[in-house]
């Protein structure tokens, strides 16, 4: 099964008519993913892929049912378009630019728990369902294989590399979630967890972590409070990250010791995670445990 997107799930682009978007709207398509609008303001009438193109989120969601939208949307116009999407119902957002003001975030991030809505990002690949055939975003799709490991990853390339090695192994996805690595994001790794746990498609969880933030101390503290049951699972980057150098990411800096690598395998083990520190090691692990 699948958490968040399925093949039912009628999506909504917003910013189709750029180059970066009509090529993943593609993508999006061939991958099975129901996509019924697009939005571009001032190119209404147009269609890309054949997919008709609306001035408006409200003209969209007025001609179609909409229940998630995809913003191919530069950083500083981000806040308004969110807030578009929210405020016409609808109830899932991917939102793939990176550095989005802190405070836009935060005020997207706000609107959506008032609302009911999930956000994912900013600064992600998206989502992708194997089972569901949907795929939210720019995931590159031959990597991922149906099956019955959840995902919840920081990095969009640790979350290829590492789902590589997992679909090698005979190891397929139920869902894999970029939930972002801006300093603030919306969908975080406990919420994740808690979405993983209720799938009865999904067996076991993988989370991708990286130094910076407190996701993963979060993850843990779920787990030792029992409210995951099922097998997890993780990776963390940022071994030998020096203290106040950013590494990759926005969110991923160690700020006065804290968000450190030492802190949060320690968080993550002491709750009974299995962490790998390598990805041949998580891989391996999970393949071993699973098996018996």
């Amino acid at each position: 099964m699948s958490v968040l997107a399925f093949a039912h799930t009628n999506v909504l682009i917003q910013g189709i008519t750029g180059a970066a978007a009509r090529h993943h709207t593609k993508n999006m398509l061939e991958y099975g993913t129901r996509i019924v609008a697009g939005v571009r303001p001032g190119l209404g009438g147009e269609r890309v892929e054949r997919i008709p193109v609306y001035d408006s989120v409200e003209e969209a969601c007025r001609n179609h049912p909409v229940d998630a939208s995809v913003l191919f949307i530069p950083a500083p116009r981000v806040k308004d378009a969110a807030l578009e999407a929210l405020q016409n119902g609808i109830g899932l957002l991917v939102i793939h630019a990176e550095h989005v003001p802190l405070h836009d975030a935060m005020e997207v991030i706000q609107q959506a728990r008032q609302r009911g809505a999930t956000v994912i990002g900013p600064n992600t690949p998206g989502m992708i369902s194997p089972p569901e055939r949907a795929k939210l975003g720019f995931v590159p799709s031959a990597y991922f294989q149906e099956g019955w490991v959840g995902v919840a990853s920081r990095s969009g390339t640790l979350t290829y590399e590492l789902v590589f090695r997992l679909t090698r192994a005979g190891l397929g996805q139920s869902t894999v979630i970029g939930v972002g690595g801006d300093r603030i994001v919306g969908l975080r790794f406990a919420q994740a967890l808690e979405l993983f746990e209720k799938d009865p498609g999904t067996r076991a969880v993988l989370l991708i972590g990286e130094i910076g933030g407190s996701m993963e101390e979060e993850a843990g503290e779920l787990v030792s409070r029992g409210g995951v049951k099922k097998p997890v699972f993780a990776y963390l980057a940022g071994h030998t990250a020096p203290e106040g150098q950013r590494v990759g990411h926005a969110g991923a800096i160690i700020d006065r010791s804290t968000g450190t690598i030492e802190s949060k395998i320690r968080a993550l083990k002491e709750a009974g995670v299995l962490v790998g520190r390598t990805m041949e090691e998580v891989v391996s692990m999970m393949k071993t445990s699973l098996a018996n």
